[in-house]
């Protein structure tokens, strides 16, 4: 049915008296239209359901216990390698910590701070029974008054932790999504392609940007991803301080557990 069916068939009511056929047509054509909106709103309470049913599943995983229970500050002090793994990383003052307390549902699970580079170890967390798997919060990177030799040993241990890790499943990584991928960003995305660490990209504070902006901003991103062998594709928008995209994200972690417990 095409917009002329519509147009075709009111005009032909305007002919006084309308024939018995122009009315039949005009019935036609509205009862068509109405089963193709009632169509419409059953496919989207349908896909609305679908979706609220599989963000539960992201939920409850976060839902659960998230306890702390290792710290490593230097490369020998790494925990022993266990069950899956799941990491955060992040320039200084990304809103890493911010987005590990909205995911979790804690206000203080990740110390948050003021000052950027606090964070100066890898802070190891029991998400879920079991648990499910432990994410691990990484020192933020790319805050110059943390001195030279000190962001020179943080490197290492990165590097260190990266390459090491076979329980390690994927590295989020937080971009601020006002000012995009920096070159400090790129650098680590080149540690994680060469050490072959699957990784993805989040945009924080996404919630300052205007509509438009946004949009510009995760075609950008896709754009300079797209070849990075690595990356794991499409990009997670989140806002911490208002919940954007964090029940997304919590069910792609918990499908990302999911997927990792039936191939053993």
């Amino acid at each position: 049915m095409t917009r002329w069916d519509v147009w075709g068939s009111e005009h032909g009511l305007r002919l006084i008296p309308p024939k018995i056929p122009t009315c039949l047509l005009y019935a036609t054509v509205v009862l068509a239209e109405f089963r193709a909106k009632l169509d419409k709103m059953r496919m989207t309470i349908a896909t609305s359901s679908t979706d609220a049913n599989l963000l539960e599943t992201g939920r409850k995983l976060f839902a659960g216990p998230a306890d702390f229970v290792w710290a490593a500050a230097a490369r020998d002090s790494l925990p022993p390698l266990g069950g899956l793994e799941i990491a955060f990383a992040g320039r200084s003052n990304v809103g890493k910590s911010s987005l590990v307390n909205a995911l979790t549902g804690r206000k203080t699970l990740a110390r948050t701070s003021h000052t950027p580079g606090r964070t100066q170890q890898l802070n190891f967390f029991a998400i879920g029974a079991g648990p499910a798997f432990t994410l691990v919060d990484m020192p933020g990177y790319g805050y110059a008054a943390a001195g030279k030799e000190k962001v020179a040993a943080w490197t290492r241990m990165i590097r260190s932790y990266l390459k090491g890790r076979s329980t390690l499943g994927r590295v989020y990584v937080l971009i601020d999504a006002r000012h995009g991928i920096k070159d400090i960003d790129a650098e680590v995305l080149d540690m994680l392609d060469v050490a072959a660490v699957s990784y993805q990209i989040v945009l924080t504070k996404a919630d300052e940007l205007t509509a438009a902006a946004l949009a510009s901003r995760l075609e950008e991103t896709q754009a300079a991803i797209a070849k990075r062998p690595a990356a794991f594709p499409g990009i997670a928008p989140t806002s911490s301080r208002g919940g954007m995209g964090i029940p997304e994200l919590r069910q792609a972690i918990a499908d990302l557990v999911a997927e990792r417990s039936n191939h053993g």
